[in-house]
């Protein structure tokens, strides 16, 4: 077993609290969308036409934007998904998507998304595998603003859809104020630690991989009580990670991943010697690091 850790320099100015770095926020959830939608890049349905969520299902309308006519498949003779019924904390709600197949390289499972029905980002957890990857196993921790489905669904190989779902009640997850104080939160802004240690099942499979980073998660819809102001957004907006020269996973997330995101994942790191890891955030801050991981 493993552990490294290093740390990756903030950017200049990041601890800043300048009056510019606050703005209003009338309409959290018509700005939680807008951010989604332009910050992170990630689809989502048309605010036009839409019916209250207090009347419609959403996901309707997100399935359409998202995916389209394609069919999704029951998914679980491939996908176990877990997740607490009724979170403890709507901040850090813990979920695990766990792989039933192996990653063949006939067929594999090729992306992995969370879409949380009534998060002011539905979509805030893309992920890309490969068949390195050994297995397209996921735990990690997120954000929930009201009592909702949770989703996973995935993408094979052959282009086949899949998903399972799962209810959560929780509430306020992305509107809760921040633990910290801004300035504080932003100390060691980047660091990364790295745990891998064997098969978790206690054979010969794939090792297990655990990334920290260290980063606020500023989702910008909590008020200030006093105020009635809210920080801009400032949230890790990629992650992805590579053996060597060879990728491993590719991750597009938001403010959904919880402060201090963490993943959970696993890796073949057989005839590897690197593991380098890139963070990205919305305000173009890049961290990088990398760990020997002593493969044979």
């Amino acid at each position: 077993m493993h552990m490294h850790t290093g740390t990756a320099p903030a950017r200049a100015g990041a601890t800043g609290t300048a009056p510019s770095a606050w703005l209003t926020q009338p309409d959290r959830r018509a700005f939680g969308r807008a951010l989604a939608m332009g910050a992170a890049g990630l689809a989502l349905p048309p605010a036009a036409g839409a019916q209250p969520r207090t009347v419609a299902d959403p996901w309707p309308a997100l399935r359409q934007s998202l995916y389209g006519a394609r069919p999704i498949a029951d998914g679980a003779d491939w996908l176990r998904l877990e997740a607490p019924t009724r979170a403890e904390d709507a901040a850090v709600v813990p979920v695990s998507v766990r792989a039933l197949q192996p990653q063949q390289t006939g067929l594999w499972l090729r992306r992995l998304q969370l879409v949380i029905d009534d998060n002011p980002s539905p979509m805030g957890v893309d992920i890309g595998f490969t068949p390195h990857s050994g297995r397209a196993d996921l735990e990690t921790r997120v954000r929930v603003e009201q009592y909702t489905t949770l989703r996973a669904i995935a993408e094979l190989s052959d282009g086949r859809l899949l998903m399972v779902t799962r209810p959560i009640k929780a509430s306020g997850g992305c509107s809760a104020p921040a633990g910290k104080d801004p300035a504080e939160a932003l100390v060691g802004l980047g660091r990364m630690r790295l745990h891998v240690g064997p098969d978790p099942d206690g054979g010969d499979g794939p090792a297990l991989g655990q990334l920290m980073v260290r980063h606020p998660q500023i989702s910008g819809l909590a008020i200030d009580p006093l105020t009635r102001l809210a920080p801009l957004p400032r949230y890790v907006r990629e992650i992805t990670l590579r053996l060597d020269d060879t990728p491993l996973l590719d991750a597009r997330v938001d403010f959904t991943l919880s402060e201090n995101p963490h993943l959970r994942f696993r890796l073949d790191p057989r005839g590897a010697r690197i593991l380098h890891a890139r963070v990205v955030d919305t305000e173009g801050a890049r961290f990088e690091q990398q760990w020997p991981i002593g493969g044979a």
